[in-house]
């Protein structure tokens, strides 16, 4: 029988987290926590090297971990910033004025709702969302082509990531709580202001907006 030798037993190694397996979804879009505990504790243990890494590129990391959710945006270049600038890796996608308006719409009805307490998940259905827009329709708008502008409204807001398809429920979706950090309490303040710009939109005035 051997003799022991005085020495602690090795602990065991804690497993490793890959900088990689972290930094390239964010590269790709959003990090939810909803999505994958594991994978959201690993970026907050790293969070520190993703902003390292993800500020040679130029970008910033955006991170709430009380809404469980991270991002990566271009970190703002100062104009008398006399180095040569990085070419965007994020880049700005023009929107129509029919998603902005519901953009805007959507954000000012996540602030309501948090307002009003209970649940976290703003869960919205087909009709809920097409009645949001109605309003700003001319009157004896066809309904049916309404219906179908919203699918096409939602899919691209889908796309963007600020919308979520219930899986199994076609046509239930959720308002994913990142909108908050693209449409900012300034920006909701001044909401009857854009509104009435808005109004004009449809009257054939007013400009493009950009994500």
């Amino acid at each position: 029988m051997n003799e022991p030798s005085g020495e602690p037993a090795a602990s065991v190694a804690a497993p490793l987290v890959d900088l990689s397996a972290v930094l390239i979804p964010l590269l790709k879009g959003v990090t939810y926590r909803a999505d994958d505990a594991a994978h959201w504790s690993a970026l907050l243990q790293l969070q520190g090297r993703v902003r390292e890494h993800s500020g040679v590129l130029g970008l910033e990391l955006m991170l709430d971990e009380a809404e469980g959710y991270a991002f990566l945006r271009s970190r703002p270049v100062p104009d008398d910033d006399i180095n040569p600038k990085l070419p965007r890796l994020v880049a700005r996608r023009p929107l129509s004025f029919p998603v902005s308006l519901l953009l805007a719409l959507l954000r000012k009805k996540l602030a309501e709702f948090d307002a009003a307490g209970g649940d976290t998940r703003l869960i919205l259905s087909r009709e809920q969302v097409a009645e949001l827009l109605r309003v700003f329709l001319p009157e004896g708008s066809n309904e049916a082509r309404l219906i179908d502008q919203v699918d096409t409204h939602l899919n691209r807001i889908i796309d963007l990531g600020f919308v979520r398809r219930l899986r199994g429920q076609e046509n239930s979706f959720e308002v994913q709580r990142i909108l908050k950090a693209f449409v900012d309490a300034q920006w909701l303040s001044e909401f009857d202001a854009r509104l009435a710009a808005y109004r004009a939109q449809l009257e054939g005035r007013g400009p493009t907006h950009e994500e």
